[in-house]
């Protein structure tokens, strides 16, 4: 047993959100209780202490849409022209990319970024995966350095027909077997089923991945409505809106995530809480890509659940909240706007959406969640309250003063000193296979 105390609690937990003092004790790889420190020190004295030392101790960070596989584009140079928009970002960068990926590759490149969410604070993700040369064993690879890494992990293979009818079986095949042996799990892995995007999709795979997922009683992750070419894409294939049309072949559902939703109309935001559906803002990943910004404002207005993540664009959890406010307000024009909106997304919304993947709440302090903590250096400047901690979060907290990450109970980083890890020789070994995969891009 483990026993976290000696510092400030932020539970984030709208009942009671804020402790001055306190502790969390922590049995197995769940929360037992919390409380002042002397206390639970004497209810349970055989636990281990870990003394925050006045740090602040609150739930892991989550981040509801991740690509891990995105590594090894960093600091890669593209061999043609730059891309002018969305669609050429994917042909000149992504897509070839993930052609070259092989089963090593996937493996280091998702332990390197579940590392850089150990160091950040960012304890769980959903993670969606594309490497068509190496479909079979890819979410495997990825559950390895899941494992090995600690942090906890939803797994999908990202479906596609753009590289032609046997890769997109392999893709449903690889999804239904990690699905079956992973799903509600109740351990640091869990799966569903992913889909690339409508403009992607043919009718005929939507139809098979939708028998597939019915027979597992599952939903999707898809990109929904990213970029204006998907909405062009539908409308010519179907005559119908990316949302109209994947609400037609069953995609949608509550247990479905459509990750982006950035070009949806009034209806299609109506179908969204019709169906259930969850959606994910991507702030940088947006601004990046330059597609938009989601009209996250009328889409929690009508009651559609709404989480924050980061479309591979960091691991910082922390980096994302304060992109998703100032675009919220930049976009709304409104300096007022986000400070209700992007917190209910990061944190309420993102539990609800990890509710549909891990049997145990994740993203507060509370008896029976799991035991994913963190300790914070931040020494507030002003009054720490009840009333105003999330400002103190939202401007004073980031990746970079996260001292001591805990996942599923199990010490995993230390006074900012990964306990079980070797990051420079994992990092050796990945610029090695990045180099080869340059040469074969």
């Amino acid at each position: 047993m483990l026993i976290v105390g000696n510092g400030p609690v932020l539970t984030l937990d709208p009942s009671n959100p804020y402790y001055p003092e306190g502790a969390v004790a922590v049995e197995g790889d769940r929360i037992v209780a919390l409380g002042p420190t002397s206390q639970l020190r004497q209810q349970y004295p055989e636990a281990e202490f870990l003394d925050a030392g006045g740090k602040f101790i609150m739930p892991g960070m989550t981040n509801t849409h991740m690509h891990l596989y995105s590594t090894f584009a960093r600091g890669m140079a593209l061999k043609d022209a730059p891309p002018t928009n969305f669609l050429e970002i994917l042909e000149r960068l992504w897509w070839r990319l993930d052609k070259a990926l092989t089963l090593e590759d996937v493996y280091y490149s998702a332990l390197l970024p579940l590392i850089d969410c150990i160091k950040s604070g960012t304890t769980t993700i959903l993670d969606h995966h594309a490497s068509p040369r190496a479909v079979r064993g890819s979410l495997e690879a990825i559950a390895r350095a899941a494992r090995e890494a600690g942090v906890r992990t939803s797994l999908a293979y990202e479906v596609s027909d753009r590289d032609g009818a046997d890769i997109a079986r392999q893709g449903i095949e690889e999804n239904v077997e990690a699905i079956k042996k992973y799903r509600l799990g109740g351990g640091l892995l869990s799966a569903t089923f992913g889909l690339h995007a409508s403009f992607t999709l043919s009718d005929e795979t939507l139809a098979a991945c939708r028998e597939a997922a019915r027979e597992l009683n599952c939903g999707f992750h898809i990109h929904v409505a990213e970029g204006i070419q998907d909405v062009e894409d539908s409308m010519a294939r179907s005559g119908k809106r990316v949302v109209e049309r994947l609400a037609h072949h069953g995609i949608l559902g509550p247990k479905t995530i459509a990750a982006h939703c950035v070009h949806v109309t009034e209806r299609e935001i109506a179908i969204l809480k019709e169906t259930g559906t969850f959606v994910v803002h991507n702030p940088e990943s947006n601004m990046g890509n330059a597609v938009g910004c989601a009209p996250v404002g009328e889409m929690l207005a009508a009651g559609v659940t709404v989480g924050l993540g980061t479309d591979g664009y960091t691991c910082d959890m922390f980096e994302s909240l304060k992109v998703a406010n100032v675009l919220r307000k930049f976009t709304s024009g409104d300096p007022g706007a986000g400070w209700t909106e992007i917190p209910a997304m990061a944190f309420t919304n993102n539990s609800r959406i990890l509710e549909a993947f891990f049997p145990r709440p994740l993203g507060r302090l509370v008896p029976g969640a799991y035991a994913d903590i963190i300790l914070v250096d931040y020494v507030p400047p002003t009054p720490f309250t009840a009333d105003n901690w999330y400002g103190h979060l939202l401007f004073g907290f980031h990746g970079g003063l996260v001292d001591t990450t805990i996942i599923g109970g199990k010490v995993l980083m230390r006074g900012r000193k990964l306990l079980h890890l070797d990051e420079e020789a994992i990092a050796a070994r990945a610029r090695e296979l990045a180099a080869k995969l340059w040469e074969r891009f």
